[in-house]
């Protein structure tokens, strides 16, 4: 009796964890997985009506659209520069803290404050000193320098990546300054009585044991840049200068014309991206942090 009591206990404690998470599996699949196949259903269709398959027909319209390649093309250069300085500068600005330089804790605060900040009153800010007759360039003025239009210009990325290192380097910094406090201090105390110097144990030791943080804080960049719509709508509106003219805008518009079928494709399309680009980065995260988790 004791041995198949025994037997049967295993069962139950596997049992009781699956039942667990049969609530979340079913958010998942409603909110997630059913609607990303109907996203795929409706990018191999004419229209949301009639439902004629077309396989790639949409696909292709949408890599020939002209507002598509601006849109990818745009948001491609703006995570390109925006991503690796919020990771480098956050990285930075934790090395800085993680120092010991003075008034460590004004610091943190100070570069925290605008993860507090409501979207709307960073909007405001922005606009009061980047509009074209702004703070900016009255400050510009008395040095003789004419005036800039910001937001209608090629300067327009400029200030959109300003505004997203202001509000992304805070919470980035803090995730590094977990990692700084989480490397072994006896592998850095021993490369200092090595007589290894400061730029060999960041390169050789530091960096290594950083990351798996910057895979996450690159990532969470990534999808932060995507996300960026909300500032640029609400500084220039639907359809803004060219260089702001970004995947998101071209996503809003298009739902708001009711053609799935693009939306659909244009979705599926940056959704492959994103896998690939992801996926990219764990692989070089495992090759370049494979010797420290061993």
């Amino acid at each position: 009796m004791k041995k198949s009591k025994s037997r049967k206990q295993p069962n139950k404690d596997s049992v009781f964890p699956a039942v667990c998470l049969i609530p979340s599996l079913i958010g998942v699949l409603i909110f997630f997985i059913i609607p990303f196949c109907v996203i795929i259903y409706y990018s191999m269709v004419d229209n949301a009506i009639s439902k004629e398959f077309v396989f790639l027909d949409n696909y292709i319209n949408v890599l020939k659209n002209n507002a598509f390649k601006k849109a990818a093309l745009n948001t491609f250069s703006f995570a390109m520069i925006s991503v690796p300085l919020a990771v480098v500068l956050s990285m930075f600005l934790a090395m800085l803290l993680d120092s010991k330089i003075p008034f460590v804790s004004q610091f943190r605060t100070s570069f925290l404050c605008p993860m507090m900040v409501p979207v709307a009153s960073v909007v405001l800010i922005w606009q009061v000193i980047f509009h074209y007759n702004g703070a900016l360039n009255e400050f510009l003025a008395n040095f003789d320098v004419d005036k800039i239009d910001w937001l209608k210009s090629e300067l327009g990325q400029v200030v959109v990546v300003l505004l997203f290192l202001w509000k992304n380097l805070g919470y980035n910094m803090i995730l590094f300054l977990a990692a700084l406090n989480n490397i072994p201090k006896d592998i850095l105390e021993v490369a200092t009585l090595e007589g290894a110097g400061s730029v060999y144990k960041f390169f050789k030791i530091k960096l290594r044991y950083l990351s798996p943080t910057i895979l996450f804080v690159t990532v969470l960049s990534l999808i932060n840049s995507f996300k960026v719509f909300r500032e640029v709508y609400l500084l220039t509106g639907d359809y803004p200068y060219d260089s702001l003219y970004m995947l998101q805008h071209f996503m809003n518009n298009t739902f708001r014309n009711i053609d799935y079928q693009k939306l659909s494709s244009a979705a599926i399309l940056m959704a492959i991206v994103m896998i690939i680009i992801i996926g990219a980065l764990f692989i070089a995260e495992n090759k370049f942090g494979e010797d420290v988790e061993g």
